[in-house]
């Protein structure tokens, strides 16, 4: 919980958001479903994404204080929210939903919160699992953890990207 003198986390496109991270610390990567929220975690390098749990979505509060728990015991510095733009880059009624649960979020943390447009993030990650023979009913099971691996991958990437070409301040 925020002390009273505390300001509520930053809300920011994933590349300003970076900014307001330490260069080392974890990152939680969340996919945010209406059932369920896919967690996953990076490395304190922000190299690798990886899978923690998929929460059973049940009031906001009992849902974010599961996820302040992970990212305390992981040590992590930000979050990452895949946000779900349309494929014309309109926002509909989930990335409203997602923007709504970052605003509820960051008011419970100071953790900066980072969204990422995570277009066609589950669908990468259904096609992947058809592909290794999984079961329908384990990927209802896993797809929304997996989703957050991807999610989380693809920013990491990007950011890794972004360091690659910018060199040394």
């Amino acid at each position: 919980m925020l002390s009273a003198d505390a300001m509520p986390a930053l809300i920011l496109p994933l590349i300003d958001a970076a900014a307001h991270w330490p260069e080392r610390g974890g990152l939680v990567g969340l996919d945010l479903g209406t059932k369920t929220i896919g967690v996953a975690v990076s490395n304190p390098d922000r190299r690798l994404a990886t899978g923690v749990e998929t929460i059973q979505r049940k009031a906001f509060k009992q849902d974010a204080a599961r996820l302040l728990a992970i990212a305390a015991e992981r040590k992590a510095v930000g979050f990452v929210l895949g946000l779900p733009i349309n494929m014309d880059g309109s926002e509909g009624p989930r990335a409203q939903s997602t923007r709504a649960f970052a605003r509820n979020l960051a008011g419970l943390t100071t953790l900066p919160i980072g969204l990422w447009d995570e277009r066609l993030s589950t669908a990468a990650v259904e096609r992947e699992l058809i592909g290794m023979d999984v079961s329908r009913a384990k990927r209802a099971e896993v797809i929304d953890e997996h989703a957050a691996i991807f999610i989380l991958q693809g920013a990491l990437d990007r950011l890794a990207n972004l360091r690659a070409t910018s060199g040394p301040g």
